[in-house]
């Protein structure tokens, strides 16, 4: 009898040990869609020319960002320092991907207290983010394109509308990758 139980249990706990090696979770892994935002990683230089707008004076600007793999490869982090017709400032961007919705995801924040959140897609070799906030009690869209020209430059372009209003450019320019 003392064998029997003694198998039995022997066998449950095999069972149970089998089982928890089964339903262990693995480690998650960046998809393919993440290794698109690749593009973005390293050195880049922007220069530009802004147009008066409720950002502020139009003018030209300079802008250098550093942006790296967060560690798991699911974000990519940016650090941007930049100089506008307003002032120098510092930046800190968050880019990723939302497996849910299906789009690629932006969050920025500035020396300047502003701060955006954008949801963006690919096509071709044309990256479109778009985002809405409120500006003085009104709804503002936002769109900034990016066109890839090469592995190491791109064009850019931001713009705003009224809810139901006409597109505006803001700002446009290029971009190089430095070493």
């Amino acid at each position: 009898m003392l064998k029997r139980a003694s198998a039995a249990l022997l066998v449950s706990l095999l069972c149970a040990a089998f089982l928890a090696a089964q339903t262990q979770p693995q480690m998650p892994t960046p998809g393919p869609e993440l290794k698109k935002l690749d593009y973005f990683a390293g050195n880049w230089k922007s220069d530009g020319d802004m147009k008066p707008s409720p950002f502020g004076p139009g003018g030209k600007f300079s802008a250098t960002e550093q942006n790296e793999w967060m560690t798991g490869g699911f974000f990519l982090l940016s650090h941007a320092d930049e100089s506008t017709p307003m002032g120098s400032g510092k930046g800190l961007a968050i880019f990723g991907y939302d497996t849910n919705d299906k789009v690629y995801t932006y969050q920025a924040y500035n020396s300047m207290g502003q701060a955006e959140h954008s949801k963006g897609t690919l096509t071709g070799d044309t990256w479109t983010w778009t985002n809405e906030e409120k500006m003085q009690g009104k709804l503002m869209r936002g769109r900034y394109t990016v066109k890839t020209l090469s592995p190491t430059a791109y064009t850019f372009k931001f713009e705003m509308a009224p809810e139901s209003g006409e597109w505006t450019t803001v700002m446009e320019g290029k971009a190089t990758k430095t070493k």
